[in-house]
């Protein structure tokens, strides 16, 4: 899960960083591992600014300062499977043809079989782990076989379609040409969410355009108007003016969306694929209510054993409000959140999670001492930071401590672009809800039904409010994470080259940590797999990011 944008501006003088900067504050809970931007210049010129890191430590005035030109694209990555690396900040970028420079928002579940393609038949030199770098080789090699000084939107739909044949998996792109214009397009089953956006001008002369993974970055800065990218759809906006030109490249193979999105990822005040993600929260709590009622057999047995309902800050405020409300038990706010630590199931181990959680949140001792209180989480993953919540409690005087998901057990890896764990490192693998109780510490978990989920998510026609209030047509959402039931099929061979890419990571990591290790002793210990490179080779980037 990576965020991702795009603009182009009317007024060939204007700066498109700037704004690219502000959508990048806004989509920054989408990736808090790396960021980056390129900008276009007048005669096709690129102009880059990335690394590792948040937004206001890459992006400095210094360096945003030389961004010129009046469109852009960025990305903000969450660190998957193959990508911790500076080199492997996105946007990426290739000089042949034309100037390609593309942010990727997704996973490609053919990644090794691309990655041997393009080395044997195309010849083209991938210098990183991410399957970014991957997918934008594979539209560099389709536009390349048209083999033209200049090219025109048939020839970047047709090499798409050359994209979509080629790679499997999940992915919400967009893209810049140099002096050319913007494309986005979006994965045949729509995975990965992409909106397009417009406004009049400030020039009062033509629109500008903006693609943005949510509709809170379009919102906020002026977008009134803005369609989903449908799934197999792309869209060429060229900068030259004109309005964009969509078109269906493939069909929908399904339109199921990662419920996740809803669950934990996107922000509340965000409208995707039609559908609002706070009114699908509230929806959430209000079937885990009923959930948490049957469980107790009646609604006074259930008032009988709980006092309070706090939340595990932040994304399950909502949905524990709104349980709150359906049970007619008190809602507190029991933790008071450090803002300036990350998400901890992305701590690189056990130990260092443990530890971030203790950092991150503090109890309020009066909201448990002495009470039962049911603890309303988005989602349980490795059980580590619900472990620690529940010790957490019960040491600020909980008599009991309930737990309850807004998701159902996580039991089996995610493919398309959030990197939870392998799959034993799962707390609900292979463990019944009795067994979990008993390894976060907890008296009694309550899960949400994949059932409820999926009906609290699915749009109403009584809360779309989208500018163009189309009513998309979804009637499921891609759950492999519960199920193991992939949208792309089974991908049992992906697995495990998830599974053996943690691990060289990991070890990397773990070198990494020693400034003194040899280059040679790195490569002892990988055998083939060199160690990843500190800085991106592409375009020069100012800065050191280290």
């Amino acid at each position: 899960m990576c965020g991702i944008l795009g603009l182009l501006l009317a007024d060939n003088n204007g700066v498109a960083s700037a704004e690219l900067l502000d959508g990048t504050m806004f989509l920054q809970h989408r990736g808090q591992d790396a960021c980056g931007i390129v900008t276009s210049g007048p005669r096709g010129r690129l102009y880059q600014c990335k690394g590792n890191g948040m937004v206001r430590d890459v992006f400095t005035q210094t360096r945003v300062k030389g961004l010129v030109g009046s469109m852009g694209i960025a990305h903000l990555r969450y660190p998957t499977a193959g990508s911790f690396a500076n080199s492997e900040a996105q946007p990426f970028y290739v000089n042949s043809p034309y100037g390609l420079v593309m942010s990727h928002n997704g996973n490609l579940v053919n990644a090794p079989a691309l990655r041997d393609y393009l080395d044997k038949s195309v010849h083209r030199h991938i210098n990183t782990d991410s399957d970014s770098e991957l997918l934008l080789n594979i539209f560099a090699a389709e536009l390349q076989k048209h083999d033209k000084v200049r090219i025109n939107s048939e020839d970047i739909f047709t090499a798409l379609g050359g994209v979509y044949r080629e790679c499997r998996g999940a992915y919400a792109c967009t893209g810049m040409v140099a002096g050319y214009g913007l494309i986005g397009f979006r994965d045949p089953h729509g995975i990965r969410p992409l909106v397009v956006g417009s406004r009049p001008s400030r020039t009062g002369k033509g629109k500008d355009y903006m693609f943005s993974s949510e509709s809170v970055a379009l919102q906020a800065l002026g977008f009134t108007e803005w369609v989903d990218v449908k799934p197999g759809e792309a869209v060429i906006i060229e900068k030259d003016g004109g309005e964009p030109i969509f078109r269906q490249v493939v069909p929908q193979e399904s339109y199921t969306p990662d419920i996740f999105e809803y669950v934990y990822f996107a922000r509340p005040d965000s409208v995707m694929d039609g559908i609002s993600v706070y009114r699908s929260r509230l929806a959430m709590g209000g079937k885990l209510a009923d959930n948490i009622i049957a469980r107790f057999g009646s609604r006074e047995k259930m008032l009988e054993e709980i006092d309070v309902v706090i939340p595990v800050p932040d994304t399950s405020r909502h949905a524990a409000l709104e349980c709150a409300v359906k049970l007619q038990i008190p809602y507190r706010e029991g933790f008071i959140k450090n803002r300036y630590v990350g998400r901890t199931f992305i701590m690189p181990n056990q130990q260092e999670r443990k530890s971030s959680v203790r950092r991150k949140l503090n109890p309020m001792v009066p909201e448990f001492d002495g009470r039962s209180v049911l603890l309303v989480d988005d989602s349980i993953v490795r059980g580590t930071t619900s472990k620690e919540i529940v010790q957490m409690a019960r040491e600020a005087g909980a008599k009991r401590v309930y737990f309850a998901s807004c998701a159902p057990p996580i039991r089996h890896n995610h493919l398309y672009g959030i990197d939870l764990a392998d799959t034993k490192a799962l707390v609900a693998y292979d463990r019944d809800e009795n067994d979990i109780s008993e390894q976060i510490g907890a008296d009694d978990v309550f899960y949400q039904t994949l059932e409820d989920l999926t009906e609290a998510c699915l749009p109403d026609t009584d809360t779309m409010i989208t500018p163009n209030a189309i009513v998309p047509d979804i009637k499921a959402f891609e759950v492999g994470v519960f199920n193991g039931e992939y949208v792309t099929g089974v991908e049992d061979s992906y697995l495990e080259y998830l599974e053996r890419i943690r691990g060289q990571n990991q070890r990397m990591k773990e070198l990494g940590a020693d400034a003194d290790q040899a280059m040679a002793s790195k490569l002892a210990v990988y055998g083939a797999e060199d160690p990843k490179a500190d800085v991106d080779i592409g375009l020069y980037n100012e800065g050191d990011y280290k």
